[in-house]
């Protein structure tokens, strides 16, 4: 070091070889170092290791041309080849998957930005996604909400989500459909909207009824107006709704079933509402657990069908998918009975095409089908676990591949701007499947961000209320919670605090319903409540003639009772009699 007179000081440095380990420990530069992210590899992390289905191999072989008799090893390389082509065209190349459900998830939804995704599942919440804000280490919800778990009354009844859906033209709300008479309209933040009228259950005829008097199976937006919606139920009617007006259905479609023993009434399972071909009214086309198939054209009248096919599917089977073309002319149904059934609208008489094909729907009525945003597709799950990508003309498979081996397929959608297929399965996963050259933003945006810091406020079994957003150390005054949590207990009436005793549950019946004991001793003439009135006074009625006691003091002076008579000038007969006032 130099004298310390001197302005000009020096640092002595460690003098290391080149090739010494020692640098691996020396800082290179002094402030803060940034980590670049390496997203080609995170990406490739994500690719999905899965082989062609020899089964599919298989039907390409038979559905080939039958002139095909060249040498067989050429025949491989082709087919090989042609597999490896098809499988590029669909954005099945990687996948990233979401565990935020406890149960199956049986509905998903995205805007038509595809900025937010929303799932629902058999637990009866509703988990919130939002693509601009995860990364690769935060792949979670930012929210949780229960479309009935936050009611006035302070219920804590909860029901399964049936159908969520976005509207078509605004991403600003969204259709809910529960296991319950009310369908809601609910914001893309979780609050309720429209929350449609419940009909009178009295009324025999449907047609007076304001609102669903059975459990809403499922519904879906209007193709070109925003401001209406159809929802179909177990009470055998359709009903389109106006989301500015929730005390009664805009229009009320009624199905009267054909099929012997049922009193005319059904369920209906499913129904789509498609968009208008050229120069057309559009199309609702509607499911029956009777097997029917129904068609109505979306302008009305809806006192008839404008068509109608009995048994188009096997009877008391859940036909759940249903979906129309983009085009509005040909519809593909799902049913129960294990077969996928192309229709034409215009011939809506027959089947054009039909498939065998493993159904879902006994175990979970949501199972669905849908078309891919331009119809060149047909998507739909399996009870294998597998998602089957077919021909829209035939029917053939052009694509399987496993999603969840083992576990049932459940919901499968196909957004159009993102170019990526999401799944739902039976064990509360939610894969998002996209292909990096193909798709757009979604799940190609997560991955393509570098990957969040660790921090124990992230790990939501730690300290964290994911679904609340508050920390376990924020101090959170009395009251400042606005109702969401009373007290010191759960909705379910648990202590938060472990060490505490669990508080017995008062319920209403031990509120009101005081000790018979406690009755007879203390209240007088409790007994009279169990003894019939008129033996209870003709108990009384020789004491009351021996001892009278209103009368006693005239027995020996008037021992007979006299009784006033009327004079004869009071006692004229006719309708000018006046009437003696005493």
């Amino acid at each position: 070091m130099a004298d310390s007179d001197s302005d000009d000081y020096w640092v002595q440095e460690p003098e290391l070889a080149p090739n010494d380990p020692m640098r691996n420990f020396m800082p290179t530069s002094f402030g803060k170092t940034s980590k670049e992210a390496n997203i080609a590899a995170q990406i490739e992390q994500t690719r999905r290791k899965v082989e062609i289905p020899q089964k599919e191999i298989k039907e390409k072989k038979a559905a080939s041309d039958s002139d095909s008799n060249s040498d067989s090893d050429d025949d491989d390389d082709d087919s090989e080849s042609d597999e490896e082509d098809e499988a590029a065209r669909f954005p099945v190349s990687h996948e990233v998957v979401f565990t935020t459900h406890d149960r199956a998830v049986t509905s998903i939804a995205l805007d038509p930005a595809g900025a937010r995704m929303l799932t629902g599942s058999l637990d009866g919440t509703i988990k919130f996604h939002d693509f601009s804000s995860m990364t690769p280490t935060t792949l979670r919800a930012f929210k949780s909400v229960d479309p009935w778990g936050s009611n006035k009354s302070g219920s804590t009844d909860s029901h399964p989500i049936q159908h969520i859906e976005f509207s078509r033209h605004s991403g600003g709300a969204f259709l809910c459909v529960t296991a319950h008479p009310q369908a809601k309209i609910m914001s893309r933040d979780g609050d309720v909207l429209t929350e449609f009228v419940k009909g009178d259950m009295y009324l025999r005829d449907m047609n007076h009824t304001k609102g669903h008097v059975g459990e809403v199976t499922t519904g879906t937006w209007h193709p070109t107006d925003q401001n209406f919606c159809i929802t179909a139920g177990s009470d055998s009617t359709l009903r389109i709704w106006d989301v500015n007006n929730k005390r009664s259905q805009k229009e009320v479609i009624v199905f009267k079933s054909k099929a012997p023993g049922c009193a005319g009434r059904t369920r209906m399972t499913a129904v789509a509402w498609g968009a208008p071909p050229s120069g057309g009214a559009p199309v609702i086309v509607s499911a029956a657990l009777d097997g029917s198939l129904v068609m109505y054209s979306g302008n009305g009248p809806f006192s008839r069908p404008a068509a109608e096919i009995r048994d188009a599917h096997k009877a008391d089977t859940w036909t759940g998918g249903i979906d129309i073309s983009s085009d509005g002319r040909m519809v593909v149904t799902r049913g129960g009975d294990g077969l996928i059934k192309l229709w034409d609208t215009r011939k809506f008489k027959q089947p054009l095409v039909k498939v065998e094909h493993p159904s879902t729907s006994d175990r979970y009525p949501m199972s669905n089908i849908k078309y891919s945003p331009d119809s060149s597709s047909i998507i739909a799950g399996s009870a294998s676990g597998h998602l089957h990508i077919l021909n829209p003309g035939n029917l053939r498979p052009e694509h399987v591949t496993p999603i969840t081996p083992g576990v049932p397929l459940i919901v499968v959608d196909w957004h159009e701007r993102l170019n990526q297929i999401i799944t739902g399965s039976a064990n509360s996963e939610t894969h998002v499947l996209y292909n990096p050259e193909k798709s757009h933003r979604g799940a190609l945006e997560v991955m393509s961000r570098a990957p969040k810091v660790r921090h124990i406020d992230d790990d939501p079994s730690a300290i964290m209320d994911q679904s609340s957003g508050i920390s376990g150390d924020a101090i959170v005054a009395p009251g400042a919670l606005g109702g969401t949590k009373r007290g010191g207990v759960t909705a379910s009436g648990k202590s938060r605090d472990p060490m505490r005793p669990q508080m017995q549950t008062i319920t209403p019946f031990m509120r009101s319903q005081p000790d018979a004991k406690h009755i007879s001793e203390n209240i007088p003439l409790s007994k009279m409540l169990h003894e019939d009135p008129r033996e209870a006074l003709l108990k009384y009625a020789d004491a009351a003639k021996k001892d009278p006691m209103f009368t006693n003091a005239w027995a020996k002076t008037q021992p007979v009772t006299q009784y006033a008579e009327t004079s004869d000038g009071e006692g004229g007969e006719g309708p000018d009699r006046k009437r003696v006032k005493r």
